[in-house]
């Protein structure tokens, strides 16, 4: 897994300036603001300064499912990277902050022009996902999985 925490600090300095520049703002986290609903175009990404985001999963009749929560550092959605672009979860915040958010359109610009920030955006994106995907794994397992049979007496 990437020793990175933020895909800030796995973007070289050079790449980190320009990305700064040309892609990114800080924004303020608004407590209890949704911040992307599932279905709809993915078209920013945010890595959390401070504050928490729930990301969620749409359950039909029922609450949203919350699937993660995310803080300091974290990257925040990753559908902005990937045809069609279009969001899989919702993220809703749970702890007002700050973040910077990215023009997706713009990073991906970005790194098709600049290849050691794509390579670096790309893989940093490729762990966080495999990273999440595993612990979800892991949180499946435990609530569904083989449960281990007490010793007979």
């Amino acid at each position: 897994m990437s020793t990175a925490r933020s895909l800030l600090d796995a973007v070289p300095p050079e790449s980190r300036a320009r990305l700064l520049d040309e892609a990114a703002c800080e924004v303020p986290l608004v407590l209890d603001a949704r911040l992307f609903e599932e279905g709809r175009k993915a078209d920013r990404f945010w890595v959390i300064r401070s504050g928490q985001v729930e990301v969620d999963l749409h359950v039909p009749g029922r609450r949203a499912a919350v699937v993660e929560t995310l803080g300091r550092d974290d990257l925040l959605g990753w559908s902005w990277l990937f045809t069609p672009h279009v969001w899989h979860l919702g993220a809703h915040v749970i702890q007002a902050g700050h973040a910077v958010e990215f023009d997706a359109a713009a990073v991906r610009s970005l790194c098709e022009a600049d290849a050691v920030l794509g390579r670096a955006v790309y893989k940093f994106v490729a762990e966080t996902v495999a990273e999440r995907l595993y612990g979800t794994r892991k949180r499946l397992l435990q609530l569904y999985g083989p449960r281990a049979e007490a010793p007979e007496a």
